[in-house]
């Protein structure tokens, strides 16, 4: 092989993988509706595919408006942290946070026709994790696992064990937000068995409960993000769904 050509394949080689952004609608099966989410990969095949439910309102309603895609909750650490979550082996699904069965299963069908080799986990945080939740029976045997980011205070009765995929709490231990509290993802953990990984370290800004506070890992975000990224490779090789 010529060395200028060893050379450009090289330097291919070397440059950084870079994510797509793109705009996907799915539709119920049960009633047509509408149902967006912003995909973001960085290759073909990805071996493991995160949903990402927001916090506060949970209504990203991503959208094109004059030839561009725009979505709200940027600043949310869901949301701003796909960056880090996406390469290679990982793409990211960040849509509405919802309780509706309909709603992720139309999502799911689409996923399986994208990436039929791929495992599925949803990442929720904060008032989302109410919707991660609610949803963790129906998704018991369809999705490889959920994680729950600096959960709602509810998670102190949620039980994991009652489901057939991996559960995984994240939490910061000074999260001062009063709705969710550090030592409610602690019971669950002592209680229930179901991992959690503690966090610590960053800087809280504003609002407590806002997402540049300890509360959205403000500071922590790579540490945070590649501690899942782990956790989440620790699982089984992927099986047909």
């Amino acid at each position: 092989m010529p060395k200028r050509f060893m050379w450009l394949v090289a330097a291919l080689l070397a440059e950084p993988c870079h994510a797509s952004e793109e705009l996907i609608t799915t539709a119920h099966k049960k009633d047509g509706e509408t149902i967006p989410y912003v995909l973001n990969a960085a290759g073909p095949a990805p071996r493991y595919v995160v949903i990402l439910f927001p916090g506060g309102s949970g209504n990203m309603d991503p959208r094109m408006q004059n030839g561009k895609l725009i979505y709200g909750f940027k600043g949310n650490f869901v949301i701003r942290t796909r960056k880090l979550l996406v390469d290679g082996e990982f793409a990211t699904v960040a849509t509405n946070a919802s309780q509706s069965e309909e709603r992720i299963q139309a999502i799911l069908d689409d996923l399986k026709t994208r990436y039929p080799a791929a495992q599925v986990y949803l990442m929720s945080t904060s008032k989302g994790t109410l919707d991660s939740m609610r949803l963790a029976g129906y998704l018991s045997d369809k999705i490889a696992g959920e994680i729950h980011t600096s959960s709602m205070n509810s998670v102190h009765n949620f039980d994991a064990r009652n489901y057939k995929n991996r559960h995984l709490l994240v939490h910061h231990r000074h999260d001062d937000c009063h709705a969710t509290p550090f030592r409610s993802a602690q019971h669950s953990h002592d209680k229930y068995g179901t991992e959690l990984l503690a966090m610590d370290g960053g800087t809280s800004t504003g609002d407590v409960c806002e997402p540049f506070a300890h509360h959205g890992y403000n500071g922590i975000e790579k540490e945070t993000i590649t501690a899942i990224k782990q956790w989440i490779k620790q699982a089984p090789a992927a099986t047909p769904r």
